[in-house]
């Protein structure tokens, strides 16, 4: 690709790029292409051609700016060329060298159950608590690389297919970039289990199939109804489930393919939070809905950021179909999450309504224990980390997000220190029960408190964060030097 079709693609992803944008990103391409001249991949092509291009055009498509972009184009040059960062640097920036640096120090990570792996793990997420744009930068570069499995050795298509599953997929549901998530998890799924993608995609094919005309039909009706009554034409589309998360769900379900409601899914997309309440009754008046599959994400977000109202309706010929609605704010972020326009502007994550979703990022900071031996250190990032989520209230409506299995005490350090170290026991939904007790996710969670009561080792057993066992050992530390 010449740097005239590259720049002309970058302007069409991204038309909010000032000229002085366009110019500096014109001279990482040049300085990009010198240093890796004579480089090819494993197909033969280009390195820079091949591979470059394609991660900075990735980095545009999630939406971000021209300093990712740039990074993109100069991701591989400390690692692979004769460039040192302090060339960089000087040419274009502290922030630019940073990411550029960031990225070749996270080294190549591979999902191998050894003390190296974990030790890259620990890179990594060290680098996510440092700056996020690291890690979007990071998969944005795995996005191409499964792009181009196919020139690769199987024994290394599989390896990278499911450390993308395991690892990378997750991250990306982590940080609310929906879009990206299925991207990973389909490109990865027919290499990490060839047998069950074609068992899916066979399933697939005839759902869709038989689907076709009672979407198209709801569709436009849908369309219609909303029109007459908000004057305007919503945006409405088709989301077909990714084949990787049918897969997950399949096996949920026993592969009974008549217990899962949300194959295709119509997305509705409104101006206002007043229009998607108001839309939602309109469509239960035209169909009549699934009982116990209306979904209020919008009032109680999930843990990631995620907002949408869900509902399920019977068509009338024998199909049932999901129904989305949601803002274009909320589609925006649902899509890119933390890389949304309205999350991630100049450089910085917004101190806005959607903070919340990143505080995770934050506790990275505190999960970094040198300390811990490699087994524990990877059993405690996949709890709290990238185990499925729930979200529980305190009484005053207050959300925490904690990870599936966590218990009344886990509750009690997450939601203050002190109030952990108190704990006596607590109320689930106005029941009281004991501090080992597991929450599910909607429940209203209260903490009994006692200034006697003090955490005994016993605790430990009691929970499953890393954060609340952090703070009871360092508490029965302190405890054993006073008695000293």
């Amino acid at each position: 690709m010449t740097k005239q079709k590259f720049i002309e693609q970058i302007l069409k992803i991204n038309n909010d790029l000032s000229g002085q944008d366009v110019e500096i990103i014109s001279d990482a391409f040049d300085f990009a292409k010198e240093a890796h001249k004579g480089q090819k991949r494993a197909n033969g092509e280009s390195y820079f051609t091949g591979h470059c291009i394609p991660v900075a055009v990735h980095v545009a498509e999630i939406g971000m700016d021209k300093t990712l972009i740039c990074a993109a184009l100069l991701h591989d040059t400390i690692e692979d060329t004769e460039v040192e960062i302090k060339e960089i640097e000087a040419k274009f920036g502290k922030d630019i060298a940073k990411l550029v640096e960031g990225v070749s120090k996270l080294g190549k990570l591979k999902y191998q159950g050894n003390e190296r792996h974990v030790e890259s793990l620990r890179k990594f997420f060290v680098s996510i608590a440092q700056d996020v744009r690291v890690v979007i930068l990071k998969l944005a570069d795995r996005w191409h690389n499964l792009e181009t499995l196919q020139y690769l050795p199987a024994e290394k298509q599989q390896r990278i297919a499911l450390e993308s599953i395991m690892i990378y997929a997750p991250l990306a549901s982590r940080l609310g970039m929906g879009k990206l998530v299925t991207i990973l998890n389909d490109l990865a799924f027919p290499y990490a289990l060839p047998n069950e993608y074609e068992r899916t995609r066979k399933i697939m094919s005839v759902q869709l199939k038989k689907a076709d005309d009672s979407i198209k039909k709801i569709y436009r009706s849908i369309s219609s109804e909303l029109y007459q009554q908000f004057g305007y034409t919503p945006m409405i589309n088709n989301r077909v489930k990714g084949m990787y998360s049918l897969y997950k769900k399949l096996e949920r379900k026993n592969w009974i393919i008549d217990e899962i409601f949300d194959l295709i899914a119509i997305r509705v997309v409104l101006e206002s939070v007043a229009d998607c309440y108001q839309a939602l009754g309109i469509i239960h008046n035209k169909y009549r809905p699934v009982p116990g599959r209306v979904k209020d994400y919008i009032a109680v977000p999930k843990p990631n950021g995620y907002q949408s109202l869900h509902t399920a309706i019977f068509t009338g010929d024998g199909m049932i179909v999901e129904i989305q609605i949601r803002t274009k704010e909320m589609h925006e972020f649902n899509e890119s999450g933390v890389a949304s326009h309205h999350s991630y502007k100049n450089n910085h994550l917004q101190k806005g309504s959607n903070k919340e979703s990143f505080a995770w990022i934050e506790q990275l900071r505190e999960f970094q224990d040198k300390d811990l031996q490699p087994a524990t250190y990877y059993k405690r990032l996949r709890t709290d980390f990238f185990q499925d989520r729930i979200f529980v209230f305190t009484p005053i409506g207050d959300v925490i997000d904690l990870p599936n299995g966590a218990s009344v005490l886990d509750f009690a350090y997450a939601v203050h220190s002190d109030i952990g170290n108190h704990a006596t026991g607590g109320k689930i939904n106005g029941k009281y029960v004991g501090l080992k007790t597991t929450l599910n996710s909607g429940d209203i969670a209260e903490i009994i408190t006692n200034k006697k009561s003090k955490p005994s080792d016993k605790w430990l057993e009691y929970c499953v964060t890393s954060s609340a066992i952090g703070k009871i050992r360092r508490h029965l530390k302190i405890e054993a030097k006073d008695l000293k």
